[in-house]
């Protein structure tokens, strides 16, 4: 028993009680109870579009429907961001930029588990390992984050949200559809990349420029993974929700998924506005924003419009700090001040508007936020989301992207997937 209570206390220590596969049984995990723990525990996923509006079941899953069928397969030059090209592939265009983006390439694959896609899943993967993957040294298992239509790399580096959305797609697609041969092997592809991004440090072949794509002493996220960019951080890369769950399903490093959990959910705190809730697009490690090279990163702009998205979902999925509630509310009272419906898309941290624009995508996050947030003001919001058009046109690629997987959040519709099955009592290594 004495190592049952070890593994206990060391999952116990970083507040991840089934960071190690097998530890404790759910019920166990929490004093909570079922509800209050979390989609996680309880298999349960609000469907706002219902509790808040009153939208049938059949009108929530037309409407998701709808937006995948349009951004997927509707018209070739104003609507669809998905293209099909053989043998047996297909790519995400950023329209406005004519690229491909890992960032794009892994939401599109999240999307296709989601809705139990697999045929798109799998050509998306395929587009994506056969092109953007390195084969070899040093950033061998690593994306580059950009490409071509036609698969030539625009630029090696990687970036690092598009690798922590991969793994978490892959994990979902083992769950799903089980696991296949070479690169369809979903569960082996998850853990080839977990390791790579905490292994590039410190080897023989390594050029010295090449770093793991976290921080290790900080225990978080890097923008990029390269000396010249792996001293900050990007809060919306942080996704504590998915290193729990990789906490639990990786084959190793499960204490240092675990420990990145806690660290992203306290870097929250430090990094959002007190009064208006607002994050920065870059970020040191201890929160404070940085303006990298004059490009406005300390301010809120397109990366961060997706925090309140990490801050809901990982609330709604294990509930175990409540300041993101708190945080919720903050975000969507400070946008409600600034007129719903009307209110910019780029701030000050304080507050001041930089950005008149009133985008979809930012209207699709804020809707996300609603998962978390006790306001009665959210029902507002989650009806800008259910009111406002597909996006089209020139700009669809980001906004539409954000706003598919706000549909499938807010409907209920985004869900865990495990690979491994329920935990059970039993620890690892049997009672000794």
């Amino acid at each position: 028993m004495r190592k049952c209570r070890v593994l206990y206390l060391l999952a116990l220590s970083c507040g991840c009680l089934s960071a190690v596969a097998g530890v404790l049984p759910r019920s166990s995990e929490t004093s909570q109870t079922p509800k209050e723990r979390g989609s996680y525990f309880n298999g349960r996923y609000q469907n706002l579009f219902d509790d808040l509006l009153g939208k049938s079941a059949a009108e929530v899953k037309a409407k998701v429907e709808r937006a995948f069928v349009q951004l997927f397969y509707g018209n070739d030059s104003t609507e669809r961001v998905y293209y099909p090209v053989e043998p047996g592939m297909a790519y995400i265009v950023d329209i406005a930029h004519n690229d491909v983006r890992t960032e794009g390439m892994s939401y599109a694959m999240m999307i296709a588990v989601q809705l139990d896609k697999k045929n798109e899943f799998d050509r998306l993967w395929k587009w994506a390992k056969t092109y953007m993957q390195h084969k070899s040294l040093p950033r061998k298992t690593y994306f580059a984050w950009h490409c071509k239509t036609d698969g030539t790399i625009i630029d090696s580096t990687a970036a690092s949200d598009g690798e922590e959305w991969f793994v978490t797609a892959l994990f979902f697609a083992s769950a799903r559809w089980g696991n296949g041969e070479g690169m369809f092997n979903y569960r082996g592809e998850a853990q080839a990349i977990l390791d790579a991004i905490l292994n590039k440090e410190g080897k023989p072949w390594s050029d010295g420029r090449i770093t793991n794509m976290f921080n290790k002493k900080e225990k978080q996220v890097v923008f990029v993974p390269s000396v010249d960019a792996a001293w900050f951080t990007d809060p919306s890369y942080h996704l504590p929700h998915y290193y729990e769950l990789w906490a639990r399903w990786a084959d190793k490093n499960n204490q240092f998924w675990c420990e990145a959990a806690a660290t992203s959910r306290m870097f929250f705190k430090k990094a959002a506005h007190p009064s208006t809730g607002l994050m920065p697009d870059y970020a040191h490690f201890d929160g404070s924003p940085i303006d990298r090279r004059g490009g406005g990163g300390d301010d809120f702009r397109y990366d961060a419009w997706r925090v309140g998205m990490n801050v809901a979902l990982d609330y709604s999925w294990f509930a175990k700090d409540p300041w993101e509630v708190t945080q919720s509310n903050r975000l969507l009272n400070f946008f409600h001040s600034q007129g719903l419906g009307t209110y910019g898309n780029l701030f000050k941290l304080d507050g001041t508007k930089l950005g008149d624009d009133h985008s979809t995508g930012l209207v699709a996050m804020n809707a996300v936020a609603c998962l978390a947030s006790t306001n009665a003001n959210r029902r507002d919001f989650v009806e800008e989301l259910w009111n406002i058009p597909v996006p089209s046109g020139l700009y669809r690629y980001y906004d539409g992207l954000l706003y598919m997987m706000a549909m499938l959040q807010v409907s209920g519709n985004f869900k865990i997937y495990d690979p491994t099955g329920k935990p059970t009592v039993e620890c690892l290594g049997g009672s000794n």
